[in-house]
């Protein structure tokens, strides 16, 4: 099987109330919901298929059992992925599983408190989608406590190099992560005694931003940040859904 490792490849939101996450992103990023055989796990799907789903948070999904996104990294093992983990000084929230027919997955804390899910597919039944098209992930932005010890921990974990690194002024450093030459998101350190403790925040594609953030206000959303403009043109805007998820989105240069 070809390996994806390092990349993301599906996104969950986990949340208090289903229906109304699916009413709310459906109207917002335009995605429909899907049943995944009756197994109560509702699939995002978008114009090139699914890209992740929607189910109930517990108490040991991650980010304190609050409703929050979450990113699926791949990787080649997920029991020694867990492994390595826990050596440096993350937390397994989620031990090990088997989804029958589907993969293995775990979700980890890193040492600075962010959550993830690590995972590996039974095969490679999820090609990569084009990830300008609109309603697709695009980018993963890490907010932490301290984006340089992030770094080497991820570094480690899922092979992850830095592409660039960009002087903020009173931000810090802004440091945009890969694999190779593609850009997977980026990391930054945030100010001591920010009102989120430290996440990843994943952003979905858009063509028209001020359209979409207006329809998400609409049905109850709170923008948190922006709408902002971007090194290297496009538009990004930073919010917070009905339930108190935090979503972002982004609008790639016009032209």
């Amino acid at each position: 099987m070809a390996t994806r490792k390092g990349t993301f490849v599906w996104y969950d939101h986990l949340t208090r109330d289903v229906g109304a996450a699916i009413a709310f992103y459906s109207e917002v990023v335009g995605w429909k919901a899907e049943p995944f055989g009756d197994s109560g796990y509702q699939m995002w799907v978008g114009s090139q298929g699914p890209l992740g789903g929607v189910m109930k948070v517990t108490d040991n999904s991650g980010q304190g059992g609050h409703p929050h996104w979450m990113a699926h990294l791949q990787v080649d093992d997920v029991d020694a992925a867990a492994a390595l983990v826990k050596k440096r000084g993350g937390k397994i929230c989620h031990a090990p599983t088997d989804i029958p027919t589907v993969g293995r997955f775990a979700v980890i804390a890193d040492p600075q408190g962010a959550s993830l899910s690590l995972y590996r597919p039974n095969q490679n039944n999820m090609p990569p989608h084009d990830l300008g098209a609109d309603g697709e992930f695009c980018w993963n932005e890490l907010l932490t406590s301290d984006s340089a010890a992030a770094f080497r921990f991820y570094s480690e974990l899922a092979g992850w190099k830095i592409l660039e690194e960009m002087d903020m002024g009173p931000m810090g450093t802004y440091r945009v992560f890969g694999l190779g030459d593609t850009r997977l998101g980026g990391m930054m350190t945030t100010s001591k005694g920010a009102p989120t403790p430290p996440m990843w925040l994943c952003y979905a594609s858009t063509h028209d931003l001020d359209a979409a953030m207006g329809r998400a206000v609409g049905k109850g959303a709170r923008v948190t940040n922006g709408p902002v403009d971007i090194p290297g043109g496009g538009r990004v805007a930073q919010l917070t859904d009905p339930q108190g998820a935090a979503f972002a989105l982004h609008q790639a240069p016009r032209g």
